[in-house]
């Protein structure tokens, strides 16, 4: 809490007490208006020029900024020691002895002229090296400026000026945190633009984006998103033929790697914001930059920070539309074929490749010798046998159920030459590892079409007939020999490897040949319908929706009449009716116990003797 601090006499450079001792603050009386200018006046001589030397500035900045952070319209951090202090000052005994001049001070009117006496923004680029400076800076910017920001736009730039260019890192903090504030509160206004480029404020955000530290950057960093969000800003950020002072190609081309890295940073967050500044990067030629980053290949911190910014991109909806129209997915493949990269760096690539394949429209942009490459790359990947990376390999399966997402990427990984969706069969089976074997099944389940709609299931001929051999073949080279046992394998497993089956058998179960495994082995159905096999609330929604698939596969099969089918039909049934989070408790009435008094007083007894035992051996 911030309270009276002593004058800037009594303290030394340090904040330390130097000057005679006082009464507790506790008991002083509050300033008033005559003292703090008092004090003010008196330390320094201010010039008619009204810019105040270094030692001038030095003295009178904490005089300033005490007035200001104790003015009627600051807010006490203590809503109780608030309270008090106005009772204690408003009585009416201590009113009759205030004078005229101190009941009219540190009112609003009185802190606007004597800022415009003596301007902040001057003293704001001045490095003081007092404790009470620290203190005061928050109350006096908070409480005051921001108060007032949204209704004096030329006033409050001119101080965000003045803070982006001090030195001091909490008062740089303070403007960018105030550049929000303005944005936030002024919405869609024009007129914040206007001032945004009247004191050129964008350009000092920048530099504070590259030079700052990590909290100045982050802060900065999301005052350009916001100011990217009002329709006119984004003219500040892209403007119109490339005429502004600030072009991020120029910016990156002569900052550092770490400030480059800022940058790509800032280009992954204006993405986000619409399809308009979208375009306005792609048009900018600015995705260019991801690709300089991850080409230069001898920093391994810098291209895997590089491509997890990129991997950060690729999650937005539109990403794919952009970033398919360069070479991104190409140098993808060089990463990932380039046996002298780290592995962390080629899984991050592998995942980076599987995400721009996600989308419904990739295939109708991309080249298909690209994504021939590609499945090579992965294919290669999944069959080195020495020395296998988990990492690596957990990746490129995640990579391919990505793929696998849409009907035309399925179809692309069972009918092509490279057989990739193969290892997703087989690793899904194998227990060759646990996380291999969860990525696998997910990417399986993904691949089968369980995240797709109803009607997108199924695929084309040829991707069904390569699908039914890839699992057939997979069951008869283990100890199961088939498919409905290999699930039945999976179902006894831990939790997590019964929930990714749960997935698996929802895609299948649409097939004809896999409704016919199912239900030929009871045991999946008891499991499937078993209430009590799942304790989280993710496993049974992802139970309840297996029996949910298999109901309806049933009901669209000539299963459905057979009338050994009749009591796995029935369990069915009621299960689907019963939803995913009831059991099949049944509810016990309670019975009336008569107990006759010979037995209840002899129950008494030797409860009293047990109770008294009890405290005896204690």
């Amino acid at each position: 809490m911030i309270g009276r601090l002593r004058p800037l006499s009594d303290l030394d450079r340090h904040g330390r007490r130097v000057g005679p001792t006082r009464a507790s603050d506790r008991h002083a009386t509050p300033p008033s208006h005559a003292a703090s200018t008092r004090g003010a006046t008196d330390s320094v001589e201010i010039t008619t020029s009204g810019v105040p030397s270094r030692a001038a500035a030095s003295a009178f900045a904490l005089p300033v900024l005490e007035f200001v952070s104790l003015s009627a319209s600051a807010t006490r951090v203590s809503p109780q020691a608030s309270r008090r202090w106005r009772r204690r000052r408003w009585s009416p005994a201590r009113w009759k002895r205030c004078s005229g001049r101190q009941r009219r001070a540190h009112g609003d009117d009185t802190v606007r002229q004597f800022l415009e006496q003596y301007p902040l923004p001057k003293l704001l680029g001045v490095r003081l090296m007092y404790l009470g400076w620290m203190k005061l800076l928050p109350h006096a910017w908070t409480k005051y400026f921001l108060r007032d920001m949204e209704h004096h736009f030329c006033q409050a730039m001119a101080f965000i000026q003045a803070g982006l260019l001090a030195n001091s890192k909490n008062t740089r903090q303070l403007a960018c945190k105030a550049v929000i504030h303005l944005l936030d509160k002024a919405g869609d206004s024009a007129v914040v633009v206007d001032t945004f480029v009247q004191h050129n404020l964008y350009p000092l955000l920048m530099n504070c984006l590259t030079e700052g530290d990590e909290e100045i950057s982050a802060i900065s960093l999301d005052g350009i998103k916001r100011l990217a969000q009002i329709p006119k800003g984004i003219e500040i950020i892209f403007p119109p033929n490339g005429q502004g002072s600030v072009q991020l190609h120029k910016v990156a081309a002569q900052s550092s790697s770490m400030a480059r890295i800022r940058i790509l940073s800032l280009i992954a967050k204006l993405f986000a914001v619409s399809t308009y500044t979208a375009t306005a990067i792609y048009d900018s030629n600015l995705l260019s930059l991801f690709e300089d980053e991850i080409k230069d290949r001898r920093d391994m911190l810098k291209t895997l920070s590089a491509l997890e910014v990129l991997y950060e991109l690729v999650e937005h909806p539109h990403s794919n539309i952009f970033l398919l129209k360069t070479n991104l997915l190409q140098l993808m493949v060089d990463v990932i074929n380039d046996s002298s990269a780290d592995s962390i760096v080629r899984s991050r690539a592998t995942l980076i490749s599987g995400r721009l394949l996600s989308s419904a429209d990739a295939f109708t942009t991309i080249d298909r010798n690209c994504v021939a490459n590609l499945l090579l790359a992965i294919d290669k990947l999944l069959k080195m046998e020495e020395s296998q990376n988990t990492d690596e390999t957990e990746s490129a399966l995640e990579a391919l159920g990505l793929i696998g997402t849409t009907s035309a990427g399925a179809c692309l990984l069972l009918t092509d030459s490279s057989n990739a969706a193969r290892h997703v069969v087989e690793a899904s089976f194998g227990r060759q590892g646990r996380g291999k074997q969860l990525a696998a099944l997910h990417a399986f389940g993904s691949i089968s079409g369980v995240d797709r709609q109803e009607d997108q299931i199924k695929l084309d001929n040829q991707a069904e007939e390569r699908l039914k051999r890839f699992v057939y073949t997979t069951a008869r080279n283990s100890p199961k020999l088939t498919p409905s046992a290999l699930l039945l394998s999976v179902l006894q497993q831990d939790p997590d490897i019964r929930i990714t089956g749960y997935r698996v058998i929802s895609g299948l179960v649409a097939r004809e040949w896999c409704l016919m495994e199912i239900c030929s082995k009871l045991d999946i159905i008891n499991l499937v319908t078993d209430p009590k096999m799942e304790m989280t609330k993710l496993g049974m929604e992802a139970r309840h929706d297996c029996c949910l698939a298999i109901s309806k596969a049933l009901s669209s099969s000539h299963l459905l009449h057979e009338p050994s089918l009749s009591e796995l039909i029935g369990k069915l049934n009621e299960a689907v009716k019963r939803g995913p989070y009831l059991s099949e408790r049944k509810r016990v009435e309670p019975q009336p116990v008569v107990v006759p008094a010979e037995s209840l007083k002899r129950g008494l007894l030797e409860w009293a003797a047990r109770i008294l035992t009890r405290d005896l051996w204690l």
